[in-house]
């Protein structure tokens, strides 16, 4: 109530209905307590048209005819709430206003229904990005800061027409977006695929995948008569594809700002370069570095065996009837150059050719998306002068600066290690290069391969990096991860249970074995003791036989013949009067 503009959108997520449907009827049972007007705005999508059958395949739809279109059956809610919202704005323009904007689908700034393949291209893991479909279906496009300056438009000048389309001027199709965005970030090629495919995505919605099958033509006709927009990509999502890409890593954190490019205003993924004489660990310290962040682990060894092969297979898979012969003659000829290289210098590369080598690898998309770790190179000056300079340039105080291409790789962090630096200074000139360009090498000292101070020397070479700049784990990555370490926890667990019985089972013939063995010393002490009293008892038993017993005897035959009323007074008086002993 105490808004001027109220604006939803409902282009991303469905749950949104529901919110601004009940919004828009509370705002309208309320206008009589307006103190002022309120405009509500309520952001649709074109899905609204999907299924709107054009006079003329050429012809585009306009929001001229908006009455025309026939939404998509999933789609069915918004254009259900599109009427409502424009209905409820005709009861008293002056007090509550509505408007509906239909927006293309969205992209900049990190993208929504684009950002599957966005990813998937800057990860480098597929070879070919997806185009479900055959990709022939035209989509129509917005930049998500045109899609603002459109709605701030409809604030300010509040047009007479309720219901505008918020679209670019492009009619790229499917495989044409997609196309572009794999040769900017990734493998630069396509592979149409099953539609059906597109539901084992689970980084996909239902509204997405709907979303990828649009195939309209459509043209704003009220934006280009009533506003003057001051558009960002007019032109569309392909011919802005290099400025969607730099909005689309900064929005994702996959740049980070470094001192070197401040002036540039430019950002960069991390990259490494770590230098060193032989056996010092590099190698080491380059997949510690390049397992935290996810980074391209370059070595010599692999970047050549990886290009002659990549080389061979261009040659060998050229098409006669393709574009790219060219393409294919180069690289025949720098094929051949570097196997005669090798046969000649036993089986390394002259300089220039390594340098090529390696620099292309740099200046792959992989390299130039996730960065990279370059391993013991280069390791002269010259190499690493002919490595990062593509051409010489000076600033107007004279001194050398970096080229923009050689700025696409240039190492943000340099780092030499060393066992003991007064002892080893092969590597000093390449220091003194990064030096000269104002990136001075971290020096590392190796004094052992002991755990501790291998732990102590990654701790400081990531405070040095800092922060990954990278995706975290995917969906897939994140399931595998729980379950290994439920199947660790279930291991561990399980071996924890058969040590206790095992434990237990010990400790139970532990009691056993103690318990025979008391049992037997018990045993042993009792008949011990019998046989003690049985030989303290021999003396009494004679003396009983002797002296006691024939008295007793008598007094018993003498009680058993006189019957007497006390039996034990009378045996104890007999016993009296006949004791031996009495004298």
């Amino acid at each position: 109530m105490d808004c001027d503009v109220v604006i939803y959108n409902i282009t991303q997520h469905a749950e949104q209905l529901e919110e601004a449907c009940w919004a828009a009827s509370a705002l309208h049972n309320e206008m009589e307590r307006f103190c002022r007007a309120k405009m509500f705005i309520l952001v649709s999508t074109v899905m609204t048209w999907a299924c709107s059958k054009p006079m003329d395949p050429d012809v585009p739809f306009t929001d001229e005819i908006f009455w025309r279109r026939r939404a998509h059956p999933n789609f069915k809610q918004h254009i259900d709430l599109e009427k409502r919202v424009v209905k409820m704005g005709k009861t008293n323009r002056t007090m509550f206003s509505t408007y509906v904007v239909a927006s293309g689908l969205q992209y900049g700034l990190g993208e929504q229904l684009f950002h599957f393949f966005f990813k998937t291209s800057w990860l480098g893991q597929e070879q070919e990005i997806p185009v479900f479909g055959d990709g022939s279906n035209i989509v129509p496009t917005i930049h998500i800061r045109d899609l603002a300056s459109v709605i701030q438009n409809v604030i300010e000048h509040q047009p007479k027409p309720y219901y505008l389309l918020a679209v670019d001027s492009s009619n790229n199709t499917m495989e044409e977006i997609l196309k572009a965005v794999s040769s900017s970030l990734g493998p630069g090629r396509v592979q149409k695929r099953p539609f059906e495919e597109a539901y084992l995505t689970q980084e996909l919605s239902v509204m997405e995948m709907d979303s990828l099958l649009v195939n309209l033509r459509m043209e704003a006709v009220h934006l280009k008569e009533l506003f003057s927009i001051n558009w960002l990509c007019e032109s569309g999502l392909v011919e802005n594809m290099e400025l969607v890409v730099e909005e689309y890593q900064q929005s994702r954190g996959l740049l980070v700002r470094t001192e070197a490019d401040r002036q540039q205003k430019t950002k960069v993924p991390i990259r490494v370069c770590v230098l060193g004489p032989p056996a010092v660990g590099k190698s080491l310290v380059s997949r510690q570095i390049c397992e935290h962040y996810k980074l391209h682990h370059i070595t010599l060894k692999d970047t050549i065996s990886q290009t002659i092969t990549q080389l061979e297979d261009t040659v060998r898979n050229v098409d006669p009837d393709a574009d790219n012969e060219d393409s294919a003659a180069e690289a025949k000829e720098l094929l051949g150059s570097l196997k005669e290289s090798m046969e000649q210098n036993g089986g390394l590369l002259e300089d220039h050719l390594l340098v090529k080598v390696v620099k292309d690898r740099l200046m792959s998309n992989p390299c130039r998306n996730q960065g990279f770790v370059l391993d013991g190179f280069p390791k002269t000056y010259e190499q690493a002068k002919e490595l990062f300079y593509s051409e010489e340039q000076e600033s107007e105080d004279g001194t050398s600066q970096i080229s923009s291409f050689s700025r696409k790789i240039m190492p943000e962090c340099v780092l030499s290690l060393d066992a003991h630096r007064e002892n080893n200074m092969e590597d000093e000139s390449v220091g003194n290069y990064f030096d000269e360009l104002d990136t001075t090498p971290l020096y590392l000292e190796i004094s052992s391969s002991e755990e501790p101070d291998c732990l102590l020397l990654m701790q400081k070479i990531l405070d040095t990096l800092g922060q990954p700049r990278n995706y975290g784990p995917s969906c897939r990555e994140v399931e595998e991860e729980e379950r290994r370490k439920a199947e660790e926890r279930m291991k561990r667990e399980e071996q924890e249970r058969e040590e206790q019985e095992r434990r237990e089972e010990e400790e139970a013939t532990h009691r056993a074995a103690s318990w025979d063995q008391w049992t037997g010393a018990l045993e042993e002490m009792r008949q011990q003791e019998e046989e003690l009293l049985e030989v303290q008892s021999v003396p009494m038993t004679i003396y009983l036989m002797e002296h006691v017993m024939p008295t007793l005897t008598q007094g018993l035959m003498e009680c058993c013949t006189a019957h007497p009323q006390d039996p034990v007074d009378f045996l104890a008086e007999f016993l009296i009067r006949n004791n031996p002993f009495n004298y």
